[in-house]
């Protein structure tokens, strides 16, 4: 059995190496040889304490991601991967994916911009300033030339702070209100913990590429529905974002046909339409996949 210590993960992983892997991943939630299987959210011993797992498979991986989240613990946010040896059933290898974990959840993001978002998009609005919010910074502006980031925080000493962070990456921002953020946004990312709308469907300008991480279970919720009925909607797996994701907000409609949802995976094939106009209006879900977990640490094994 493999054994990738945190140490060596956290080293070995970057935005290219998650971004090539996470669009594999991707397109691999389309192959219909390969499977998604429900998530399970759990808590520890202490409800405070919460952990996933998610699990895939696919022709040549299977295996399973534990995500956990101790607020009282430093760091908060760990991650552990195993892959099958698929002959005998036993662990094949350990990778331990704290770090790793936020450049795949980052990179899903920005494989999406990448087919998404507007070619000369400039502009990036992030809502929250917590753990996820400078990966997706860094990987968004490595697919797009964002040369504006304009940061909604709702504690300012939190957003001076994440400035600093930002700019210790050579990224320049500035905090903003979220109306404001809104409608100079070429593309808006939401990293929070929110459970209800983080801003107004009016304020998202024409053309604009929204992408929603944060919401990954029942009752998370950071964009408001009415933008969900009148954009173009896309995610990185149907079954799962309208269980858990953003998307779970108008379930109902995407059941009745009324509302249409495509899996990223379809576009990066060809086999679905991305953007069609520079005045769409799209939005990406991103409730995270196992496969993505699978095909990163992966990676991270043939790269170590």
């Amino acid at each position: 059995m493999r054994f990738l210590p945190e140490t060596e993960s956290a080293a070995l992983i970057d935005e290219q190496l998650a971004f090539t892997a996470v669009r594999a991943a991707l397109i691999a939630a389309v192959d219909d040889r390969a499977e998604v299987f429900p998530a399970v959210l759990a808590h520890g011993s202490d409800p405070r304490n919460r952990f996933t797992v998610k699990s895939a498979a696919s022709p040549d991986l299977a295996g399973l991601k534990v995500g956990s989240y101790w607020p009282a613990s430093e760091p908060r946010h760990n991650s552990i991967v195993l892959l099958f040896d698929q002959a005998t059933g036993r662990i094949a290898a350990v990778v331990e994916a704290g770090v790793v974990n936020a450049y795949r959840t980052a990179a899903a993001d920005a494989v999406a911009a990448d087919v998404l978002a507007r070619p000369d998009s400039a502009t990036l609005a992030v809502f929250g300033t917590g753990h996820q919010a400078l990966y997706e910074c860094a990987a968004l502006a490595r697919v797009r030339p964002i040369s504006t980031i304009l940061v909604v925080a709702r504690d300012p000493e939190r957003g001076e702070r994440f400035l600093a962070r930002l700019a210790a990456r050579g990224l320049r921002a500035t905090l903003t209100s979220a109306r404001e953020a809104c409608a100079a946004a070429d593309i808006i990312v939401t990293a929070t913990t929110s459970t209800a709308p983080l801003f107004d469907a009016v304020w998202v300008r024409p053309g604009t590429h929204v992408a929603s991480m944060g919401s990954d279970a029942q009752g998370k919720q950071e964009l408001p529905p009415s933008l969900l009925t009148t954009a173009r909607l896309y995610c990185d797996l149907p079954v799962q974002s309208l269980r858990i994701g953003e998307l779970q907000h108008v379930a109902g409609l995407v059941e009745a046909g009324t509302v249409h949802v495509t899996a990223l995976g379809a576009v990066l094939t060809g086999r679905a339409e991305g953007r069609r106009s520079p005045g769409d209006v799209t939005v990406f879900d991103s409730s995270g996949i196992a496969l993505q977990d699978l095909f990163v640490a992966d990676a991270l094994l043939r790269a170590g």
